[in-house]
């Protein structure tokens, strides 16, 4: 694979400016959804108003409202680019090409952890490794992010394919001209504004020599401090508790195994480092080793340690509290596999571990 994940510890985020995929003007449009599905269709719904009259809203306006209310601030993908943004400078390191691969990662976890693809219940799969699983849309309700629902939407309307197979898509790892549509593009600049948008970063015009380029300094820095904070609780902490917050509210799902995902994502993007910073030698690469092992123990299903993993008496709570989730989630397991699907995914390339 011609993007692999090397085993860089380097602060940095994604490459600014040699990223074909992310920079690119032209865009060949993603493929369309079928017709005649209710999606494409406006719905009006009316309420009765005071005097009388009729207000007119869309549902699916509503609905978006609600799902929101019901997830974190943030969105994974969004977690990860901020670790890998350099505060006061505004953008991601030169020299980093494994953001964009784990950005797609991200958004496929995402949308497992939201309910809307799970891995095709079909027991044969089993002799398929991970990666080379099936994945299905399961819900394909708007999530009202907008590159979950433009990815939501192809995989709605395309033929199934497997997580490995999705994430090289979206990232444009193919030599396939008629599925070159599905290429995202302009991730994480997309993503940038979006953080301006919600209030974390702010928007200015920084001069580099022979051009101008836009940059996104941060402007709330609590966010960031928190999903750090997460990060060194789950490397550095014998006993993992995850405040709540509205980053990480105490009634959502799946929420250590959230984080464990997050942290793992961060790691292949090989952005980990910027949390890490504030922690001696030592301590460092004791939460690099324990990062190699909950990316091997959650790069498989079911989740569990490996024979001969040692933790070094980090995180020892872990293991239960993930069997809680799992046991309260019985239903969800499909997705869950997804999960363990795109961290076995980062695993792959070129050997991380």
């Amino acid at each position: 694979m011609s993007s692999g994940l090397t085993r860089r510890r380097g602060g940095g985020g994604g490459t600014a400016s040699g990223d074909n995929d992310e920079n690119s003007s032209s865009r060949v449009a993603s493929p369309v959804p079928k017709a005649g599905s209710s999606r494409d269709q406006p719905e009006t719904s009316y309420e009765s108003g005071e005097n009388g009259h009729k207000i007119a809203f869309d549902p699916r306006d509503m609905n978006e409202s609600a799902e929101r209310s019901k997830q974190p601030k943030l969105t994974m993908m969004e977690e990860v680019l901020l670790l890998g943004l350099k505060d006061k400078q505004g953008y991601l390191s030169f020299w980093n090409d494994n953001i964009s691969y784990a950005l797609r990662g991200c958004i496929v976890i995402e949308l497992a952890f939201r309910g809307r693809v799970s891995m095709q219940k079909d027991s044969s799969r089993r002799r398929f490794p991970l990666a080379d699983r099936i994945i299905e849309v399961i819900d394909d309700t708007l999530t009202g992010e907008v590159l979950l629902d433009e990815a939501l939407k192809m995989m709605k309307s395309s033929e199934k394919m497997s997580v490995s197979s999705w994430i090289d898509l979206m990232s444009g790892e193919t030599w396939n001209l008629m599925k070159i549509g599905y290429q995202l593009k302009q991730v994480r600049e997309r993503l940038l504004k979006g953080l301006v948008d919600k209030g974390i970063l702010r928007t200015e015009k920084k001069n580099f020599l022979l051009f101008d380029m836009a940059t996104h300094p941060v402007a709330d820095g609590g966010p960031k401090e928190e999903i750090r904070r997460r990060v060194r609780n789950v490397l550095t902490q014998r006993t993992v508790v995850l405040p709540a917050s509205q980053w990480l509210p105490e009634n959502l799902e799946f929420r250590n195994i959230r984080t464990i995902s997050m942290v793992c994502a961060a790691y292949a993007a090989n952005v980990l480092e910027n949390a890490l910073a504030s922690l001696g030698h030592e301590a460092r690469e004791r939460a690099f080793a324990q990062v190699d092992e909950l990316l091997a123990e959650y790069s498989q299903w079911p989740f569990g340690k490996r024979a001969g993993a040692t933790n070094g008496g980090v995180g020892a709570n872990l293991n239960q509290v993930v069997q809680d989730e799992i046991n309260e989630g019985k239903d969800k397991e499909l997705q869950l596999e997804v999960v363990a699907a795109c961290l076995s995914v980062f695993t792959r390339l070129d050997s991380l571990l």
